[in-house]
């Protein structure tokens, strides 16, 4: 029987394992695991390593996740406020940029290993990394400089500011945000991650057309990356479709794993991409919440009959709200382990 990294490995190395390898992306859920608070779970990276390993090993699918919310990003420059709900994820509750003149004054942590939480980041995917003895990648997941900004300021304003705004504060934001990335992820390589998540839903085709993509984000990409390099990257579309600035990024970005928006055609991704990069399908986690178990089954069964037969397929989750019943992950998964097989 194959393990997780086996069949990363395979895809890697342009091989066939011997089933699509299955990304589910479960957070908040780990609360649920080890029977405490969100609050209390996200306050310590044992917590969340010991609520990872447990989900990992309950409903069997391929990586461990090394992230806590999109919101420690926020919380590591300066945002004073995190908004915890009881049955979803935690949130901004403090923008730290609340005019663009604010742009002038942020700065950067002297060393991302001395912030309370990254350490505690750090530590999670250390102890991941250790308990899963190499069988299971560990994910670390970067927010690309071009989105960092919504979280500091609001997707309103940013828009704004890229748009129509002053250049210099918005290029200026832009290289605090690209320091930051960059050495996010050298810092996350450092604590055991295997693969890097680069996530960056304001790039995509979603939010800005892609003539706008190519002219304002996508030299970002190139320089998020230019230090730490795109091996091991995986460019996530953060629930934005990406298909439209695929053989941009392919192009021009060296990445060679890419993760689709449930609503971009596989088939076409495929066609954009050549036989040799990696592609995740997703499926619509939303609707995981209240679909029934045949009804997952066949969309599983869809997503896996447009990308397997490809080679270089993995199949994934957005990020599962928190409402999704444990039955339907278990179908889920069982899903795509039956639909996955290359048997």
């Amino acid at each position: 029987m194959s393990i997780g990294m086996e069949r990363f490995g395979a895809l890697m190395s342009g091989q066939i394992p011997d089933r699509v390898p299955i990304i589910c992306n479960l957070l908040d859920q780990g609360a649920q695991e080890l029977g405490i608070s969100l609050r209390e779970y996200y306050s310590r990276g044992d917590f969340v390593a010991e609520g990872q390993l447990r989900m990992r090993e309950k409903y069997g699918y391929d990586t461990l996740l090394g992230m806590f919310y999109s919101a420690l990003e926020a919380e590591i420059l300066g945002c004073k406020s995190i908004v915890y709900a009881a049955d979803g994820p935690p949130n901004v509750g403090h923008l730290v940029i609340r005019t663009p003149e604010d742009i002038k004054k942020l700065q950067l942590p002297e060393e991302l290993n001395e912030h309370p939480r990254f350490r505690e980041l750090a530590a999670c995917i250390g102890i991941m990394k250790r308990e899963s003895a190499g069988r299971w990648p560990v994910l670390g997941v970067v927010t690309a400089s071009f989105s960092l900004p919504a979280m500091l300021m609001g997707i309103g304003q940013w828009l704004d500011l890229f748009l129509s705004g002053d250049p210099r504060l918005r290029d200026q934001l832009l290289e605090l945000c690209s320091h930051f990335c960059s050495r996010q992820i050298a810092a996350l390589r450092e604590a055991g991650a295997d693969l890097i998540v680069y996530v960056n839903p304001v790039a995509s085709a979603t939010f800005i057309p892609p003539h706008k993509s190519r002219e304002l984000a996508l030299p970002w990409v190139i320089k998020d990356l230019e230090q730490q390099g795109p091996a091991g990257v995986v460019f996530f579309n953060g629930g934005g479709r990406i298909n439209p600035i695929l053989a941009d990024l392919q192009t021009d970005t060296g990445i060679g794993a890419y993760y689709l928006n449930p609503f971009d055609d596989i088939i076409e991704a495929r066609r954009i991409l050549g036989p040799q990069a990696l592609i995740a399908g997703a499926i619509n986690d939303i609707r995981l919440i209240d679909w029934t178990p045949d009804e997952i089954d066949q969309e599983v069964e869809r997503i896996m009959g447009a990308g397997k037969q490809g080679g270089g397929f993995l199949f994934g989750t957005l990020l599962m709200p928190y409402r999704i019943p444990e039955d339907n992950i278990r179908a889920l998964v069982d899903a795509a382990i039956k639909h996955g097989s290359y048997a």
